[in-house]
């Protein structure tokens, strides 16, 4: 089966029977599709060595009947005929600037049966010049801890909790010791260093052995006293 038969059957599938063989005085897609191949190689033209460009926008002037009979099923058929432009462009070796259109127009002038092919070349719509959105500054975390509704900010990169007052931070809990857990912060990470309290000191549920790291809601249990973790963005201008 050839091209044009296989373009007139998946047409005439697409429109129900509409444009059918044999109709005297009406316009047949295959016509159309002969047509629109001739307009390409006729208005083709070399632009450098080993391209040649090729319109891309084609309109089918029609006569009063076969653009009403036409109009109704117009995209199924427009979408059928790029196909065909697209397909012979690329047999042809020929350049398209742009994406393919078809389009049926009225012409009074024109008898049934009776129709006329035109085109042009048009290039693609740009696209838009749409501005780079603004780079972000990374934000700058802080730690602190969050203990009895208290922030304490860690500002060193060791921090003493316990319940002597020489402690960097007071915890008034009887379970704990008088230096009970260091909070250590090495290349940005915090660790929980316990200091051989009594009682012990548990990260997340966990007893710490030596050091257990800290991430953001971690929970640090010591005595009856949980602490929590937190990395939070520092307030411009200086630290938390």
């Amino acid at each position: 089966m050839g091209l044009l038969d296989r373009l007139e059957r998946g047409i005439e599938k697409a429109v129900h029977g509409v444009f059918s063989t044999g109709s005297k005085g009406q316009v047949q897609p295959v016509e159309i599709a002969s047509r629109l191949r001739r307009e390409m190689d006729h208005q083709a033209f070399a632009i450098d060595q080993g391209r040649t460009l090729a319109p891309n926008v084609f309109e089918a002037h029609l006569s009063d009947t076969d653009f009403e009979r036409a109009r109704g099923w117009g995209q199924p058929l427009a979408e059928e005929l790029c196909d065909v432009a697209v397909k012979h462009a690329r047999s042809q070796g020929y350049t398209l600037q742009g994406p393919v259109r078809f389009t049926f127009r009225h012409d009074a002038s024109l008898k049934g049966g009776e129709f006329e092919v035109v085109s042009r070349t048009e290039k693609g719509a740009p696209r838009p010049n749409i501005p780079a959105a603004p780079s972000r500054q990374p934000v700058q975390l802080s730690p602190v801890l969050e203990i009895d509704g208290q922030r304490y900010s860690l500002n060193a990169d060791s921090v003493v909790l316990g319940r002597s007052s020489e402690a960097d931070i007071v915890v008034d809990d009887t379970g704990v010791s008088r230096r009970h857990i260091e909070i250590r912060t090495e290349s940005g990470t915090a660790y929980a260093v316990d200091l051989g309290s009594t009682n012990g000191s548990y990260v997340n549920g966990q007893r710490v052995s030596g050091s257990a790291e800290l991430r953001d809601g971690s929970t640090i249990s010591i005595g009856r006293t949980k602490i929590v973790f937190r990395l939070l963005p520092a307030p411009r201008g200086g630290n938390a």
